[in-house]
């Protein structure tokens, strides 16, 4: 915080804070959530300053700068970040509030503080700074957190974050705390109870909140038993994305009741309604089997996740049977609605301009598709026909061998020179690959430092999204393999909130085991048998080498994930990471950074032509 706003020497008390007008500030709030206290906070504080009023001026900006810090529940220990991050500048965390401003905050929170946001976030600061810690500011947070209003427009524009906060509270004094968990729990449970499925994904939410937090332990069946209902009526309205939703949040409560019927039965219900959206796309006015091959092979995953005690019950194996003749089918007629998203190509000379304009102003789903798709592509015949190219302007170089040496002083790579014969030879199509992902380098790095954190920035500072926004991504891209959902959404939220050591560790097995899983679905062997009648998991060096996995992702895929993750000629993330060889710092590169991106584009495309091939509109809260 920047210290040029007031005196630094300027003491104020809680008398400042009373005369200093901050209720009039927030009267004149729309939404009442922190971005906009914050905003009208700043505001009232430069008017104060601009008439002399600097001890006002200065309780005024301390409000300012803790309502302006973004709130991350699921952080035991840091769950406060600033508001932006751009060019070297940041927004104000924790560690800039002084002793002397941690003092003024307690004594306001003596004072009558009704706004119930205001005093928990105050009360949360002054738990998590003063040292020691004093409990009482904790219940304080707490309780002023569970006050707020449960309802559908509060939950989505800042309840959601505040419930849970008061939750991991609440958890970290174990028996302390049970009482106000059990006010915390019953709250929730009595707001989903009342829900309907007029409130949309309201109630999904509020289940998927116990649910994830291992609450409300003798109401499982109940709470199943309403998704169910509720999944039914979405049924019955040919709502069938949201009767999906519901079904598998339905069935994974019956899991943890041990009801292994019930949770077949959901699970059978959350298959089919995925078949129907697939059927409805093939039958549209402008078929799309691209997007129907994705809600087939969703279909069949969720088939395959009933135990085996109850799949003779529903007959899962003819029908898995009978959905592989349907991904079949449509499988081969999407052939013809390939493409990719694409724009208008990318001025070199202002792209950084371009990436922040390409995301600037726009919807959120917009602003991710941009963002995700306004580089141009990696062609692999493209890139091939650019790098023999240039092995010609410079024989000498293609001709000579190349030894590649890691930075801990290990040769990883021995290429010889090329022969110059014509047409190549085997051994030539090997180093001429080992180039294009030399070139690709270049590649990542123009696209990370270019377009891939300029525009990040501005959709950081135009769009708050959170871990279960990717997560509910996640589970609805086909690519994703079922039960990996959460790590795929983890590992894309913290890289959007610039967390990339965690990206890094969580995505990069992810990947590999994406490729794996596709693989196997199509009928691939992706083990190996040794001698002595072990069988062991190939890893994505030699899965991606397999012909089937051009016939799966197509070339340009399958050559960028070789390129990122499995080859010495490149970042080769997947095996630097395996082997523990990358430092902090190795895991913030431009090529991680890319990586991540990537990842992000997958999921976003393949989740994109699934859902978004038809008219109908997806409810807003589904995706933000």
């Amino acid at each position: 915080m920047s210290t040029e706003r007031y005196p630094s020497d300027l003491i104020i008390t809680a008398q400042d804070f009373t005369d200093c007008g901050w209720k009039d500030a927030l009267a004149g709030t729309k939404r009442g959530d922190y971005t906009s206290m914050w905003q009208a906070f700043s505001d009232a504080a430069l008017q104060a300053m601009k008439e002399s009023r600097e001890s006002h001026g200065k309780a005024l900006w301390l409000l300012a700068d803790a309502c302006s810090m973004m709130l991350n529940p699921k952080s035991i220990n840091e769950p406060y970040k600033p508001f932006f991050i751009m060019e070297g500048r940041r927004g104000p965390i924790l560690e800039d509030f002084s002793d002397t401003d941690i003092t003024f905050f307690s004594q306001i929170l003596d004072t009558n503080i009704d706004n119930l946001l205001l005093r928990a976030r105050l009360a949360d600061l002054l738990w998590l700074k003063l040292k020691p810690r004093d409990p009482k500011y904790a219940y304080i947070a707490i309780d002023s957190y569970r006050s707020l209003q449960l309802d559908k427009e509060t939950w989505f524009s800042y309840g959601r974050e505040c419930w849970e906060r008061a939750i991991v509270l609440a958890h970290m004094f174990k028996n302390g705390s049970e009482k106000h968990l059990e006010k915390i729990e019953t709250a929730i449970i009595s707001a989903f109870e009342l829900t309907t499925n007029l409130d949309g994904y309201f109630s999904l939410n509020l289940a998927y909140l116990l649910y994830e937090k291992k609450l409300a332990q003798d109401k499982k069946a109940d709470i199943a038993l309403k998704l169910e209902s509720l999944a039914n009526e979405f049924k019955n309205e040919k709502k069938l994305d949201q009767a999906n939703d519901f079904f598998e949040a339905s069935a994974n409560w019956y899991k943890r009741d041990n009801n292994d019927v019930k949770f077949a039965e959901m699970t059978v219900a959350a298959a089919e309604s995925l078949v129907g959206q697939a059927e409805a796309r093939i039958t549209a006015e402008t078929p799309s089997h691209m997007a129907a091959t994705g809600f087939f092979e969703r279909a069949i995953q969720n088939y395959r996740t009933i135990p085996h005690s109850e799949r003779s019950a529903y007959n899962v194996d003819e029908r898995i049977s009978e959905l592989l003749l349907c991904l079949k089918e449509s499988g081969e007629k999407a052939l013809n609605e390939m493409g990719t998203i694409s724009t208008e190509p990318i001025d070199i000379s202002h792209m950084i301009e371009n990436a922040r304009e390409s995301v600037h102003g726009k919807n959120i789903m917009d602003a991710m598709l941009a963002f995700v798709n306004n580089f141009p592509d990696i062609r692999v015949k493209e890139l091939r026909g650019n790098t023999v190219r240039k092995m010609l302007d410079f024989p000498l170089q293609s001709i000579l061998s190349r030894t590649l040496v890691s930075q801990d002083g290990r040769v990883i790579n021995k290429r010889p020179g090329i022969s110059g014969s014509e047409p190549p030879t085997a051994e030539d199509e090997i180093i001429i690959e080992s180039e294009m992902i030399r070139d690709s380098r270049i590649r990542f790095g123009m696209c990370t430092q270019g377009h891939i954190l300029p525009a990040l920035e501005y959709l950081i500072l135009e769009h708050r999204l959170r871990e279960s926004d990717f997560i509910l991504l996640a589970r609805n891209s086909p690519i994703v393999p079922i039960g990996h959902e959460c790590l795929f959404g983890k590992a894309l939220f913290a890289g959007y909130d610039y967390d990339f050591v965690t990206a890094l560790h969580i995505l990069v097995p992810q990947i590999e085991n994406m490729v794996r899983f596709h693989l196997k679905s199509s009928g691939v062997k992706t083990t190996t048998l040794n001698g002595e009648g072990i069988e062991t998991e190939n890893g994505l060096s030699t899965l991606i080498d397999l012909p089937e996995c051009k016939q799966i992702f197509g070339d340009d895929i399958t050559f960028e994930i070789k390129a990122l993750f499995c080859d010495t000629s490149g970042p080769n993330l997947r095996n630097e990471l395996a082997h523990g060889l990358l430092n902090y710092e190795d895991c913030q590169t431009v090529y991680v950074i890319y990586a991540w991106w990537f990842g992000l584009k997958l999921v976003l495309n393949t989740f994109w032509n699934s859902a978004h091939k038809s008219t109908e509109k997806v409810e807003e809260e589904n995706i933000t």
